[in-house]
């Protein structure tokens, strides 16, 4: 999304696509989590603002691990998003995350975790800019693999 530059500073965010190993039936062989925030009633990838100083990679993976619960390794970075709240632009950052273990509590901001094949993970994002990334980490995983999907429980994410 382009547009002029608001004066206010620009909100810093970052996240993951975060994914696992899925059934073997599976087609591309990995589920994507999704979480559902209520707050805003929408379901997302997760996501937060950085803190002072804090890099990007350590606030994704800050970020994951307090909406989700879930350890992650961080992948291959995706397309970075960009887009409007109120008077303000946030660009996120994002990278495809391998889930390593952990288990989901509800907490202050997220209500719900599920983990869905990517199709049904597409049609589930609220926002519509949100849903590239998931064919982004898709990809990110395809180029490690040489094939469409997940081939193995070892390697990058």
């Amino acid at each position: 999304m382009t547009g002029p530059v608001p004066s206010k500073p620009l909100i810093r965010a970052a996240g993951a696509v975060l994914w696992r190993p899925a059934a073997a039936s599976r087609d591309t062989g990995v589920e994507i989590a999704l979480v559902h925030r209520p707050r805003y009633d929408d379901w997302s990838h997760p996501k937060g603002k950085l803190k002072r100083g804090e890099p990007d990679a350590d606030a994704a993976l800050r970020e994951v691990r307090e909406e989700t619960g879930m350890d992650c390794v961080l992948g291959r970075p995706l397309p970075d998003i960009r887009y409007r709240v109120g008077d303000r632009w946030k660009l996120v950052r994002y990278w495809a995350a391998r889930a390593t273990g952990g288990e989901f509590t509800v907490n202050d901001e997220v209500d719900r975790l599920l983990w869905l094949d990517p199709a049904d993970a597409r049609a589930a994002l609220t926002h519509p800019y949100d849903r590239p990334l998931v064919d982004a980490a898709l990809a990110s995983l395809s180029d490690l693999t040489g094939s469409t999907g997940f081939t193995g429980s070892t390697g990058p994410a």
